[in-house]
């Protein structure tokens, strides 16, 4: 863009910050989360929930119901958004093998990204597709797990399962993601199984380090210099550690920490 350029001549350096810039030369250092591990983590939920996994360690069916057959269904990101690739290549790095083997199985034959990705992560659209998925797919089956990468989008996957019959009893294994109150209260309300805790007061000091020791005339610290290429370039990046959250552990992780203040949950 322009405004790139111009940061360019005049030799400012450009940060990116959550989400790559993509397209452009002129980007010199991206602090995010490690997104590829997003994925990992929400398929890795999926199956401990399942019990498919004996426990989020697990990288192969070792869970009491290790056999399956558990129906599931995926949801990604925006196609325009370049965190909703990885997450959804991690997710099925995991997935794959489970589909290929059938402990996994996809009913309604919807895996390519571009079939379940979620334009502008809307969960009205999430909703809607669910909503089709079920008619034309479930009218003498059972949903046992979602992927979803997202807690906006669970909450519209939520919506369409109960208004098809689905109770806390019989609600999926549903995932999520960024920890958002609604959704924890709904992890609590048993009707959300997990979401991905993403630190983002820790993403804001990695950027103001970053930007510190650009004003200083330094090299700022980058742990990853292979995984983010904006189409021109490797961008060097900060890669931060992603959390799973579950009922077990989003006091520790959520409320103890300040993220989240125990009053917010009712």
């Amino acid at each position: 863009t322009d405004v790139l350029a111009k940061a360019k001549s005049k030799k400012v350096p450009v940060i990116a910050y959550d989400r790559l810039i993509r397209k452009s030369a002129n980007v010199d250092y991206y602090a995010t989360f490690d997104n590829f591990k997003v994925g990992v983590q929400q398929a890795t939920s999926l199956l401990v929930g399942l019990g498919v996994f004996k426990s989020e360690a697990s990288t192969k069916a070792d869970g009491p119901k290790a056999k399956g057959p558990f129906n599931v269904e995926l949801f990604a990101g925006s196609p325009d958004d370049n965190n909703a690739t990885f997450f959804f290549n991690g997710a099925m790095s995991v997935l794959n093998p489970l589909i290929k083997s059938k402990v996994i199985v996809i009913k309604s034959g919807q895996t390519a990204f571009t079939k379940v990705a979620t334009l502008r992560w809307d969960g009205a659209v999430a909703q809607k597709r669910m909503e089709d998925i079920l008619v034309g797919s479930y009218s003498s089956a059972k949903v046992n797990g979602v992927l979803s990468p997202y807690d906006g989008l669970s909450r519209g996957i939520i919506a369409a399962l109960t208004d098809a019959g689905y109770t806390k009893k019989t609600m999926p294994i549903i995932t999520g993601q960024d920890a958002e109150v609604l959704s924890v209260k709904a992890m609590i309300a048993g009707e959300q199984y997990s979401t991905i805790f993403k630190d983002t007061r820790e993403l804001a000091k990695v950027a103001v380090s970053m930007a510190d020791a650009l004003l200083k005339g330094k090299k700022p610290t980058v742990n990853d210099t292979k995984t983010y290429n904006n189409g021109v370039k490797v961008v060097p990046s900060y890669l931060l550690t992603p959390y799973i959250v579950t009922t077990k552990n989003y006091k520790k992780l959520l409320i103890d920490s300040g993220y989240i203040k125990a009053a917010d949950l009712g």
